[in-house]
């Protein structure tokens, strides 16, 4: 049985099966281990039962791995297969977080079939006020400036050079969120709860 036959079998009812089927994708993210060692990979395909991950990183089978991934967020299972260049998870999920990543799975599928540029989930806007601060989990806070931002997460350019891994939880402004990306002097932050529509404009302050 192939990685991904794997990932199949793992998913709860035949009729999300049909309704939610693998979507082929490449989204960068890290892996943490059980001895809580971290390592970068990016996504083969994912589903609502399971990830198949490429990754240098050899891992044990039925071995917990948490993984952080663009546009997803945190995502968790037990490794079903391993394969050369990589390893498949086989998640078991809230009801919550599958009827999230079923969002999130079928706007990646339009995207790639439309051509969609990346990270364009929700229009992108430069707000007028800009400045703000990002808070550490450690209560660290440290200037910074919006580059720009959505209904669902901001990038921000720092003052001081600070690279928090991706997936550690921070605080831009009084907006919760998680590091997602990392770029030169800065990061971008999905947050944790998408902000309103009728909250989202020029003038919104985080």
């Amino acid at each position: 049985m192939t990685a991904l036959a794997m990932i199949i079998e793992h998913e709860p009812r035949a009729e999300e099966r049909r309704r939610h089927s693998r979507v082929k994708v490449r989204l960068p993210g890290q892996f943490m281990r059980e001895n809580r060692q971290e390592f970068p990979c990016i996504t083969i395909d994912m589903s609502l039962g399971g990830v198949a991950l490429a990754a240098d990183e050899p891992v044990e089978l039925a071995e917990r791995i948490v993984a952080y991934l663009d546009h997803v967020g945190r995502v968790e299972g037990r490794v079903v297969r391993d394969f050369l260049g990589g390893f498949a998870i086989a998640m078991k999920l809230p009801s919550l977080k599958r009827d999230r990543l079923a969002d999130q799975l079928t706007w990646l599928t339009n995207r790639q079939e439309l051509g969609m540029p990346e990270d364009r989930r929700h229009e992108r806007i430069r707000p007028r006020r800009s400045r703000t601060t990002l808070i550490l989990p450690t209560g660290r806070e440290v200037m910074a400036s919006i580059v720009d931002v959505s209904q669902s997460g901001v990038a921000v350019s720092l003052a001081s050079p600070v690279a928090p891994p991706v997936g550690t939880p921070v605080t831009v402004g009084t907006t919760k969120g998680h590091v997602v990306r990392l770029f030169p002097n800065g990061l971008a932050v999905e947050f944790t709860r998408m902000i309103p529509q009728s909250d989202f404009g020029e003038d919104i302050t985080l």
